[in-house]
């Protein structure tokens, strides 16, 4: 199987499209020789910030000594960027390996009519990513969850730690219409014996939370409870200092940039502090480490161009939106020009009544998801919630970045993660990357 054979096994499985449950991810699993139970996982859900948590803790696991695994979807440029071994991308023929390995066990299986559907892309990545993971003999590998927790294809292990960044709403036509219908989804990744993190400081999502660890006979950690948060922003550094129950963390400059950050790395420190009572330690350098090191690309990225800055994030809900616009109002006070792109299933006015404000011109863009809204009704949709502001349309996204930068030496873009990857897939070899997110085939 050639690169292009692998890419066209792999879309076919995207018209599955999202299925939930655990069987089909259980019998691969089972003939696949459990690769899962080799290693101790650490599990990460949540509406936003779930990335940038298992960025952050995994990296703090692999200063402390730990050889690591991290599985993170989505990729932004290439589908390696999904599995990273001791903080690096799998290479092209890992992959495959891996990939082959499993589309080899699901054929049989389907032969053998112990598969009623073939598995859905997630799966076999998920699948694949256990096998990689096997194979390097890692000690521990943190999983992000792909949407929501209770069915999703990670939440076959048995974590150690799992952690739940925040809940919103999102996917709700998979995970329903409430906040506490989500959170109960988002609950279902708590397993008996772990140590689980809750970053949502909201009472009634911490009570609920609280109750399903009792049940599971889990260790609850607030995230939050007990601790001193100091936090300075501008637009070249976020900077905090932290105390918690356990330590005091000095004046940490974070790899990824914003406020939302601080409190992203505050879950990472709580979960890895938890982690040690697992048999997972990683000492407060090593923690201060992974929060210093991370690397997470496409949020809060800033680039130079030859036509200026462009900060880059694929906020894709509202809520990822209120932090762009936070970071926006505290580092730029003035208005900038802002290129959006975004898809139709998204909460489209949810984006924009949070970005608008923060927008001196708004160029809408074209991108190449059969999923995605086109730029003109776009256009139309800021044109109805912010008829002062000036909207133009670019279609290829690289060209709306320059026309952008052609109004300001600083823009940004955002809205999508497709936009996100679009953008850094084009961007010239020589592109400065100079926020801490340096790679772009980092998770």
């Amino acid at each position: 199987m050639v690169d292009t054979d692998l890419q066209a096994y792999l879309r076919t499985l995207e018209r599955f499209g999202i299925k939930l449950g655990l069987e089909p991810m259980r019998a691969l699993c089972a003939a696949l020789g459990h690769p899962e139970r080799e290693f101790r996982s650490v599990v990460i859900a949540g509406t936003n910030g779930k990335g940038s948590v298992a960025a952050m803790t995994e990296a703090g696991l692999r200063a402390g000594g730990h050889r690591t695994g991290r599985y993170t979807s989505p990729h932004l440029v290439r589908l390696e960027e999904r599995i990273a071994i001791d903080g690096e991308p799998i290479t092209f023929d890992e992959l495959h390996s891996a990939v082959l390995a499993v589309r080899t066990v699901v054929d049989r299986l389907c032969r053998e009519h112990r598969l009623d559907a073939s598995p859905t892309f997630f799966e076999v990545t998920t699948a694949a990513a256990f096998v990689a993971f096997s194979r390097a003999r890692v000690d521990v590998a943190v999983l992000e969850v792909g949407l929501g927790g209770r069915f999703d294809a990670t939440n076959v292990t048995t974590p150690v730690g799992v952690a739940i960044t925040s809940i919103d709403l999102d996917h709700e036509a998979q995970l329903g219409r409430t906040i506490r219908g989500i959170a109960l989804e988002k609950a279902g990744i708590i397993g008996r014996g772990s140590v689980a993190v809750v970053g949502d400081a909201r009472r009634d999502v911490q009570e609920l939370l609280a109750d399903s660890c009792r049940r599971a006979g889990a260790r609850y950690v607030d995230a939050t409870q007990g601790v001193v948060l100091d936090v300075r922003c501008t637009s070249d550094a976020t900077i905090v200092s932290l105390e918690t129950p356990v330590r005091r963390y000095e004046e940490i400059r974070l790899a990824l940039q914003g406020r939302h950050q601080a409190r992203n790395a505050l879950t990472a420190v709580r979960l890895l502090e938890g982690l040690a009572g697992q048999g997972l330690e990683a000492g407060a350098a090593a923690i201060a480490s992974g929060l210093r090191e991370a690397v997470w690309p496409g949020r809060l990225q800033w680039i130079t161009l030859p036509a200026g800055r462009l900060l880059l994030d694929a906020a894709h809900n509202p809520a990822a939106a209120e932090a762009v616009a936070e970071y926006l109002a505290e580092t730029h006070p003035s208005p900038i020009p802002l290129v959006l792109a975004a898809m139709r299933d998204k909460d489209v006015d949810g984006i924009l009544g949070a970005l608008l404000p923060q927008a001196s011109l708004v160029v809408c863009t074209k991108l190449t998801s059969e999923r995605a809204l086109p730029a003109s009704a776009l256009a139309d949709r800021v044109r109805a919630r912010a008829p002062k502001t000036s909207v133009v349309i670019e279609l290829e996204p690289s060209a709306a970045v320059h026309r952008a930068l052609a109004h300001g030496d600083v823009a940004c873009a955002t809205g999508s993660i497709v936009l996100a990857g679009e953008l850094l897939r084009t961007m010239p070899p020589s592109t400065d990357m100079t926020s801490a997110s340096m790679s772009p085939h980092a998770g």
